[in-house]
């Protein structure tokens, strides 16, 4: 019998409502969770600001999650310029319109048509800013992901195998299954790694229950 864990986490942003600092032309705050990352022409389904001083782009998940990783799309067009400098700010307060909440990271430039991942290692917030303090510029986002987990979408996993099993093989084995299972959510899994570098670990308790079984932790 072998025990191991598994962590959940999901694309939030798809759940949320977005706010920004102003609107230029029809380019909603919206626009930027609306699960399109490219889309041809100019600016199309993306957010996109005025050009103003600290213009700033704000997500509420609704509640407080664990945000693992961030994940900002440029436009396809034009303007990998304007991707520089743009802080990703997660918490839980509204101060300063959520623009004062701890950092997680700061794009560079991204180029145009791409994508450029932050790790925010488990950050608690129900906000999620982009934010570009001490400049008078445009904000333009085609898609923010956010990836993250409430503290008990872990799941606790015993699967019934021989001694000799190859735990690499199984490890892939279930995790395909359950993807495919899931694969109609927007959900990302990962194994949680033991202390000891392994992600199985024996336990010799022999349970009466099916040979897969979860329950959540």
């Amino acid at each position: 019998m072998l025990l191991s864990y598994l962590t959940i986490t999901e694309n939030l942003a798809l759940k949320g409502t977005a706010l920004q600092s102003s609107t230029y032309s029809i380019y909603g705050a919206a626009n930027a969770i609306d699960g399109i990352r490219y889309a041809p022409g100019e600016a199309s389904s993306c957010s996109h600001t005025d050009i103003e001083l600290n213009p700033w782009w704000r997500l509420d998940l609704l509640d407080s999650y664990y945000i693992y990783k961030v994940t900002v799309t440029n436009r396809v067009d034009c303007c990998p310029e304007r991707t520089a400098g743009v802080e990703i700010r997660i918490g839980n307060s509204l101060e300063n319109n959520g623009n004062n909440n701890p950092r997680c990271g700061v794009t560079s430039l991204v180029p145009a048509g791409s994508s450029v991942s932050f790790s925010c290692g488990g950050m608690e917030g129900r906000y999620v800013n982009m934010y570009i303090p001490n400049i008078q510029e445009y904000l333009t986002l085609c898609e923010v992901e956010v990836y993250g987990t409430v503290k008990k979408q872990v799941i606790r996993m015993q699967v019934k195998a021989a001694e000799n099993v190859d735990e690499a093989e199984l490890k892939e084995l279930v995790l395909n299954k359950l993807n495919q299972t899931l694969s109609d959510q927007d959900v990302t899994l990962t194994w949680r790694t033991q202390p000891n570098g392994k992600v199985f670990q024996k336990n010799r308790t022999v349970l009466k229950q099916s040979p897969v079984c979860s329950s959540l932790k």
